[in-house]
């Protein structure tokens, strides 16, 4: 059955014993990661499950799906939520192995009928690509996570990146994107590269919270202000704009609103045995000061 890829249904394992009211949440900490993200899902997915009387194990190994299987597959967990989801994820079989319920935060290429849930990613990226296109701006730059993340096949960065160049290519106008770290001196040889090749950048959209300081304070190092030398979009949690001096335009990561429904979905799915499917939830630009039309030459 597992070399097919079946898996037994969630219904029928809980005609094998009582319940354990825990779940297993599979967060690797990997180098790089939005930590802010992290912490809000983390302490929602918490929150919601005690209010459910529910305890959360945390898994927090990297080691690949070998570690998966021995974290989760002994413990007493009856359903898990998995974060941090690949295109090509190699943990999905491990999970349809483990006959019992499991969610994943994001949306691999193959799910093979586990349910997903995310923010819609694609649709982010065009809602960025289109603010700005809206007002004007006619080349647009994306300043993503580390190159890591793009060769892991990171579900969010990938289907960002793809939704923002797909709404260049729909309107005709242009579009380049960057991956690189979150350090201060790294950040400012990013932006002078990107300028020196792209003198005609008068917009960022920024999916990089760590990097997301630094690119503010190299923006002023260079002379350039914000909105007016260049327009900039932040995708990420909304706390985290609160804490700007600028009041950013930002498409809010609903880190929260996540970490709640995914302890919920898997907890109904305990309940009814029904598979949950894929849910994404439309993302919500919110207008600030750090966008404008660009300044005419």
């Amino acid at each position: 059955m597992r070399k097919r890829g079946h898996h037994r249904h969630a219904g029928a394992r809980l005609t094998a014993g009582p319940r354990t009211n825990v779940l297993a949440l599979v967060v690797p900490l990997r180098a790089g990661a939005h930590d802010v993200v992290v912490r809000e899902f983390v302490a929602a997915a918490i929150s919601a499950a005690g209010a459910r009387d529910h305890a959360l194990l945390l898994v927090t190994a990297e080691e690949g799906p070998a570690a998966l299987r021995r974290a989760v597959s002994d413990s007493v967990a009856d359903g898990v939520v998995v974060m941090d989801v690949e295109a090509a994820d190699p943990r999905v079989p491990v999970l349809l192995g483990l006959d019992r319920p499991a969610l994943l935060i994001g949306v691999p290429d193959s799910p093979r009928g586990l349910g997903c849930l995310d923010l819609d990613f694609a649709a982010a990226g065009a809602l960025c690509f289109g603010h700005l296109a809206g007002l004007g701006h006619e080349h647009v730059a994306l300043i993503g996570p580390p190159p890591a993340a793009y060769r892991r096949g990171s579900s969010a960065a990938t289907r960002l990146a793809q939704g923002f160049t797909a709404e260049a290519a729909r309107r005709g106008l242009r579009s380049t994107t960057l991956a690189w770290g979150d350090t201060h001196w790294r950040t400012l040889r990013g932006l002078d590269a990107l300028f020196a090749h792209h003198p005609d950048v008068t917009g960022l959209v920024v999916h990089n919270e760590t990097a997301l300081p630094a690119v503010l304070a190299s923006l002023q190092h260079r002379g350039l202000r914000v909105p007016e030398d260049v327009s900039l979009v932040a995708v990420c949690p909304g706390s985290l704009t609160a804490h700007s001096l600028l009041e950013l335009t930002c498409v809010a990561i609903p880190a929260r609103e996540i970490g709640a429904l995914a302890v919920e979905t898997v907890i109904g799915q305990l309940d009814d045995g029904t598979a949950p499917g894929t849910r994404l939830l439309a993302p919500r630009l919110t207008p600030g000061a750090s966008t404008a039309p660009p300044r005419l030459p």
